[in-house]
């Protein structure tokens, strides 16, 4: 990473580590943070985190060294002309890189040296270093920030940082502000000393989180992607509302896959989640207006589906849905002139009435697979009011020849195959024709995850199965590959993920049969039974989750769906 402190490395480089270890990278990343203490005499590293923290004593009791007398590094610490200080921190960004050489040599996939590395010094140290290691590329990512109001509230949070505890906030936000004028006098872009360096330089600008991006030299497979990757990342306030449809007759049969229809239940339960979704939205609008972030778009005149979404639509608006023809799997003989991409109509509706009129709400965009369960959950849905898209990547993990079949046969009847997919439920492939794996769900919603991130001013609702909605999960928590396929994900819950500047909150909403309503559950207690290590007894599917078993994958305690009174 290259950049000034307050620019957003931080944002960018847990989005991108989030990123490469869900498309299946074994990614490390290590930021380096100078200790606040100036008193001690070690230097360290954690090996168990992320993050390297370093004391640098060495320089304590040298007159204009960096300590400020109450025993932290003041901002002369960072000052170009204190040769020491900046002596030490060249050891500690070298000494990073050892460490992530050691990594990548002993099996990892991606490194992430997270620093400032702001001085041509410093960077053309990294490119001599690297460049003796014949089998590994590196690219430069440069952060850029010319909004004054993000970097006011970057600060802030910086002086919210171990180097400024118990420090008066006035003080830390002055002290920090000479930190970053240190930084500034010594601060070189990438560009032409990098583009005429003679060894071949990789790099790319980021500027204002991605509303410009400068791209140089980019060669390799992986740097292209995070490159396509970091283009389409955004701060704008949105949900990304994800559930499994309604209750289907298959899934009372308990059937592995299937197309079938919703049952009663599964109808109201579609009926109960348009309620649910337009109450938010109407919510999370006074929330965005009233603290001057993001007004979105109101929906008295819904905007036409836009170009880059349109380009994954695979079926036509939800109309006479229940005499749909829907095929599953990904055959290439679906693609007749039935299900060729449509707009939906947009109208603007006024009336003369104020007191009739429909409070204002956020966009909202309703995503659905081409599977019947799926699209009858969103049939309720407003088409003058909500995009619908119904695209194939939702389509639930294809089972091949077990496609269809009750779940007591396959588990009794193929015993071998229902024991290897226990075993490696990740990479475990179903045979047949048209068999998937989770990884395989992996590579089809790559392109769903790049356009949820590119998303500005629309929420987006996705309803669809079993397997997706976990494989989407892992994405926006941050959860492992290896337990992925033991997220609970039952029938009736909404999982809402909003976006954040360091991660994404996740709100969880139960759906109450008997009152038909949706009541939010308690953060804690689901948080256990969601990140719960327990191998369901599920083949991948939609059918019942079996919460019997403990496991210890991350050690957790197992819990039964929470109830709520």
């Amino acid at each position: 990473m290259v950049g000034l402190p307050a620019r957003g490395k931080s944002f960018i480089v847990k989005k991108l580590k989030r990123y490469l270890s869900w498309l299946g990278y074994n990614t490390k990343r290590r930021r380096i943070v100078i200790d606040s203490s100036c008193s001690k005499e070690n230097e360290k590293a954690s090996s168990s985190s992320s993050s390297t923290t370093t004391s640098a004593s060495a320089i304590k009791s040298d007159n204009g060294s960096g300590c400020d007398g109450n025993g932290r590094h003041s901002s002369n610490f960072f000052d170009p002309t204190n040769q020491r200080a900046a002596a030490i921190r060249e050891k500690i960004a070298m000494d990073v890189l050892e460490d992530l050489i050691r990594w990548l040599q002993s099996g990892g996939q991606v490194a992430i040296h997270d620093a400032t590395n702001s001085t041509l010094a410093r960077r053309q140290a990294l490119i001599d270093r690297l460049s003796q290691e014949p089998d590994i590329n590196f690219l430069f990512v440069e952060s850029i920030c010319n909004d004054q109001d993000v970097i006011t509230r970057n600060i802030k949070l910086k002086t919210q940082s171990p180097d400024y505890i118990d420090m008066d906030p006035v003080l830390a936000e002055r002290d920090f502000r000479e930190r970053l004028r240190n930084y500034e006098r010594a601060y070189v872009t990438l560009g032409h000393c990098e583009e005429n360096n003679q060894e071949p330089v990789q790099f790319c600008k980021i500027i204002d989180v991605g509303k410009k991006v400068i791209a140089y030299n980019i060669q390799g497979y992986i740097e292209s992607q995070v490159v396509f990757y970091l283009m389409n990342i955004n701060l704008e306030p949105r949900i990304i509302f994800l559930t499994r449809h309604g209750q289907s007759v298959d899934d009372v049969d308990d059937r592995i896959g299937g197309d079938s229809n919703l049952t009663e239940s599964g109808h109201r339960f579609s009926e109960a989640l348009t309620r649910f979704v337009e109450e938010r939205m109407q919510a999370f609008y006074q929330q965005t207006h009233n603290s001057h972030q993001h007004c979105g778009n109101i929906k008295g005149s819904a905007p036409s589906l836009s170009s880059s979404s349109s380009s994954l639509v695979e079926a036509t608006p939800i109309k006479n849905t229940n005499n749909a023809a829907t095929k599953t799997g990904d055959n290439d003989d679906d693609d007749d002139d039935d299900t060729r991409p449509e707009k939906i109509p947009k109208l603007t509706i006024t009336t003369t009435n104020p007191s009739q009129q429909t409070p204002p709400q956020a966009e909202c965009e309703i995503w659905t697979s081409m599977l019947q369960k799926s699209i009858q959950t969103a049939q309720n849905f407003d088409p003058f009011k909500y995009t619908v898209c119904h695209l194939r990547a939702l389509n639930e993990i294809y089972a091949g020849r077990y496609e269809g079949q009750p779940f007591t046969s396959f588990k009794h009847n193929h015993p071998e195959e229902y024991e290897a997919r226990l075993k490696n439920k990740f990479y475990y492939r179903y045979p047949g024709i048209g068999g998937e794996s989770y990884a395989d769900i992996v590579n089809k919603l790559q392109q769903v995850i790049v356009e949820l991130e590119r998303k500005r001013h629309s929420s987006v609702m996705i309803i669809s199965h079993l397997a997706i909605i976990r494989t989407l999960l892992s994405y926006f928590m941050d959860i492992p590959s290896t337990h992925m396929a033991q997220i609970n994900v039952p029938l009736g819950y909404v999982f809402a993920c909003e976006p954040r500047p360091f991660g994404n909150q996740l709100t969880i909403y139960k759906y109450i049969e008997e009152k038909d309503m949706f009541v939010k559950i308690d953060l804690e207690t689901s948080m256990s039974w969601l990140f719960s290590s327990t191998p369901m007894d599920d083949c991948g599917d939609d059918n019942p989750i079996d919460t019997s078993n403990n496991g210890g994958g991350l050690g957790v305690k197992i819990m039964t769906p929470p109830s709520i009174n």
